[in-house]
């Protein structure tokens, strides 16, 4: 694993220190470069550190080039809070390559590169198969695009211990609690570790006057939440993959107008009553659908360690279950991933085996919305071409909605129909994207998705 920091203008603690004495300065902004050399500098920012006054340590944001990492720590530690930003390779728009795994510095090399490698060929052999059969089912104008639909089925049957690379951005606080909570990491911990080190050489070379923060933070003593998710599922009574509970309010429809239909969504900033209501939700989905449902950081979830809950259950896509030669290999592929992931853990234990988990194995989480980020996540995730399996899942909790008799739910619809309803053109803002279905004028009961 790799981790590059791009350059910085001011070191974070000269912002750190300057923000905090211009809360109490009386002529003017304290510029960075004017506590570069200040004499209580350090003492300064020690204490403020301390006493828990971090607001003036997330005005500095680090970009780093992140290189080799996981999925599966991607989807633990990076992408399992709101305080950050990323943009990583997609496996559904870009083909994967053989080499890029994460090794496990406690497995036997040769076995993992032999599984790892036949993971790889189940991909490609798929990527074979479904190409073809996509064909009928793409309108005219997207012919030629076959490739791309069929890299996000074949996706699932690849571990996730296959790495990424990703620009990640995020302020010096969260990199501090990076540190202090990658000990605490029920599964990846040795690969968490070694990001953490990383990321202390390189937090040191951009400022050594953050090394008090630092070493506070590798003495902070943090645990993983223990969360009885069964408990939680059997209290509910969560009889599918998808359950909406905890309902509070409604939605005001009068507000879903032009703040909600424009790409800048000002609704995120302008706060209407719809952040007053809201609901929970009970999901069971595989490592790949959560991966994209977590980026949505207005949709806090709880994501519980894996092992206490560990069963065999994975998820197969449409397309897949419908292509006899396909579902075939598939199954085969799925099933031989998790026995290498038994025989490993057995030796490994659970936590540094995970890597050999698919990325179709099926989760438990809990998450919850207010109306109106998911009005936004609707919108995003109704839309034809977002991926299958949440298309699915948030189509299941609007319908959910909609039996509850949640006042505005109809409200809840993709982008090109909320466009439709104030008037916007392009009506479907996907310019070449656009899947070749006009949704909007199709009634949300007649929905359907072929892939």
């Amino acid at each position: 694993m790799t981790v590059t920091f791009l350059p910085s203008a001011s070191a974070p603690s000269d912002i750190a220190v300057s923000a905090a004495r211009t809360c109490y300065f009386p002529n003017g902004i304290v510029k960075p470069e004017a506590s570069t050399a200040w004499p209580r500098k350090e003492a300064l920012l020690e204490s403020i550190f301390k006493a828990g006054h971090h607001t003036t340590l997330q005005h500095a944001h680090v970009t780093m080039l992140i290189e080799g990492m996981s999925r599966h720590l991607i989807w633990r530690l990076l992408h399992a809070h709101t305080y950050y930003n990323s943009e990583q390779i997609s496996q559904r728009y870009a083909k994967m390559k053989q080499e890029n795994f994460y090794y496990p510095p406690q497995g036997k090399r040769d076995e993992w590169e032999a599984f790892y490698a036949q993971s790889y060929a189940d991909y490609e052999a798929l990527l074979e198969m479904l190409t073809p059969a996509i064909t009928p089912h793409l309108p005219k104008f997207r012919h030629g695009q076959e490739a791309k639909v069929a890299q996000e089925m074949a996706r699932y049957v690849l571990p996730v211990g296959m790495s990424a690379y990703l620009y990640h951005t995020a302020n010096i606080v969260t990199l501090l609690r990076y540190i202090a909570v990658a000990p605490t990491m029920p599964e990846a911990r040795a690969e968490a570790m070694e990001f953490a080190a990383l990321l202390e050489t390189n937090l040191l070379a951009l400022d050594p006057a953050l090394a008090p923060l630092i070493e506070h933070a590798k003495a902070s003593r943090p645990t993983f939440p223990t969360i009885d998710i069964i408990a939680l599922k059997n209290r509910i009574d969560a009889q599918s993959d998808v359950t909406v509970y905890d309902v509070v309010g409604e939605i005001d429809a009068s507000t879903i107008g032009i703040n909600y239909a424009d790409v800048l969504r000002a609704s995120q900033m302008s706060h209407d009553t719809n952040i007053l209501g809201g609901f929970s939700t009970a999901i069971r989905l595989s490592f790949s659908a959560d991966a994209q449902n977590q980026r949505h950081r207005k949709s806090p979830a709880i994501r519980p360690a894996i092992e206490p809950t560990y069963v065999r259950d994975a998820y197969t896509p449409p397309l897949i279950a419908q292509h006899p030669q396909a579902y075939a290999l598939y199954r085969a592929s799925i099933e031989r991933s998790y026995e290498f992931f038994d025989a490993q853990r057995a030796r490994m234990g659970f936590g540094e085996a995970i890597y050999a988990l698919s990325n179709a194995h099926r989760i438990d989480i809990v998450e919850r919305n207010d109306f109106a980020a998911f009005a936004h996540k609707a919108q995003m995730r109704l839309c034809y071409n977002a991926q299958q399996e949440i298309y699915d899942i948030v189509y299941e909790q609007v319908t959910q909605l909609r039996a509850m008799g949640v006042a505005g739910s109809q409200y809840l619809l993709p982008p090109c129909s909320v466009r439709a309803a104030q008037g916007i053109h392009p009506i479907c803002p996907e310019g070449t994207r656009y899947c070749g279905v006009k949704v909007w004028k199709l009634d949300f009961a007649h929905y359907r998705r072929t892939f």
